[in-house]
């Protein structure tokens, strides 16, 4: 397959389409979910992640789209560890299986020349998550934003490879995209992205009250849902636009602003 190189027409576009990727209500809970099961197994990820030079989360997002979250499977392609795999990448890794979970990890990194020299950036880590599992999408369906990124997003409806070179325009992704679940992250707190640094891009927001529930009030609801809305114009900020002015949306306008909204106890 081709090669597709990360030009700054598509470092922009992968910007640009993680800046605004909000999640579909349907999929939420399960975007939840997922975040959640990952963060439980951040340990084993940063134990990956400083063997090999890659961020810990760009470890979880593969292993979550590869494996279902599975220890018992090959980071590559989701082969069981039990023997050495059969599907593309086949035969990895070398040596006689089984095999640990981190060991198959440390070989599919490599495998891909993956390390602390590649770029890390918000852009590049998109990149080489799509890279992972293909650039069929973009080479020859143009028209569908891979799911393997965006599913579960307002980014993606439908369109995706039943199997290997089937196309179908009607087939829709049922996992998480891992760029959604690194939006989810980044919203939790959780990670950040060092090529981000706060710079605004818009003007001054309606300033709401720190609410420790969710207002009943459509009127609150909507100016949370602006202010939310605003401090996301910050690159390396990343709140979720839920009209629920909480701790989160606190944090980040004191990121922005050098305070927590008026009501923080924090203040």
């Amino acid at each position: 397959m081709a090669k597709v190189n990360l030009t700054a027409s598509l470092r922009a576009e992968y910007e640009t389409l993680f800046e605004t990727c909000r999640v579909r209500d349907a999929a939420f809970g399960e975007v939840e979910s997922t975040v959640g099961t990952i963060l439980q197994h951040k340990t084993r990820y940063v134990a990956a992640a400083t063997n090999s030079g890659v961020p810990w989360f760009f470890i979880g997002a593969v292993h979550s789209l590869e494996t279902g979250l599975r220890f018992d499977r090959h980071l590559h392609n989701g082969d069981p560890l039990r023997a050495r795999t059969t599907h593309v990448p086949a035969g990895r890794p070398p040596g006689e299986p089984p095999f640990t979970w981190e060991q198959s990890a440390a070989d599919a990194l490599a495998l891909r020349r993956l390390d602390a020299a590649t770029d890390w950036s918000l852009a590049g880590t998109l990149y080489q998550l799509e890279g992972y599992n293909g650039w069929g999408y973009r080479l020859y369906h143009a028209h569908v934003l891979s799911p393997y990124l965006w599913a579960g997003s307002e980014h993606y409806r439908s369109g995706k490879y039943v199997a290997d070179g089937t196309w179908s325009d009607t087939a829709v992704s049922r996992q998480i995209g891992a760029a959604v679940l690194l939006r989810r992250l980044s919203e939790r707190g959780e990670i950040a992205f060092t090529d981000q640094p706060l710079t605004q891009t818009q003007s001054t927001p309606l300033i709401c009250r720190y609410a420790t529930s969710r207002p009943n009030s459509q009127t609150e609801r909507e100016k949370a849902e602006n202010l939310q809305t605003w401090l996301n114009t910050y690159s390396g900020i990343f709140v979720k636009p839920d009209g629920w002015p909480g701790k989160a949306t606190s944090e980040a306008f004191k990121k922005v602003s050098g305070f927590y909204l008026p009501g923080d106890p924090r203040a």
